[in-house]
């Protein structure tokens, strides 16, 4: 039987990811936290505790990923025209502002990617707390189930 009690723990479970902008790695910490306090409690609480976590160790990933994808990127457009022996310095050092270098064009729109990601995230958070004070199992799309 799910008590509001239970609702109310399953709850600040998916909202202490939140922490995470006043405490590093609060998003790991508050629901693991809370999770290994009450997974004994209750099933509800058990699962939306393990759903929480989970969300939060796959959006981990997916960044890391991203972001390994996109350092080529970075480093071809730097190494891109030097030449090791003979370098003049700043000596022909100029700036093109008539074009821009496809590095913005693919740094912009990952960057426009990482923010619609992040709006993504808070909102699925938040319905996903919604859910559980309704007393609803929610399940994050996209998650990996590490925990299981």
């Amino acid at each position: 039987m799910t008590t509001e009690h239970h609702k109310n723990i399953a709850t600040f479970i998916h909202l202490s990811t939140f922490s995470r902008f006043l405490i590093p790695f609060g998003n790991f910490l508050g629901p693991i936290i809370l999770w290994i306090a009450n997974k004994d409690k209750s099933e509800f609480v058990d699962k939306h505790g393990k759903q929480a976590i989970n969300f939060q160790i796959s959006i981990l990933l997916y960044a890391l990923i991203i972001g390994t994808i996109s350092i080529p990127f970075f480093i071809f457009k730097v190494f891109n025209g030097i030449d090791f022996i003979d370098f003049n310095g700043f000596y022909d050092f100029h700036i093109n502002i008539g074009r821009p270098s496809p590095l913005l064009y693919i740094t912009g729109g990952i960057g426009v990617l990482a923010f619609l990601g992040f709006l993504i995230e808070l909102a699925l958070i938040v319905r996903a707390s919604l859910s559980a004070r309704d007393g609803k199992d929610y399940h994050y799309p996209l998650t990996i189930n590490f925990l299981k």
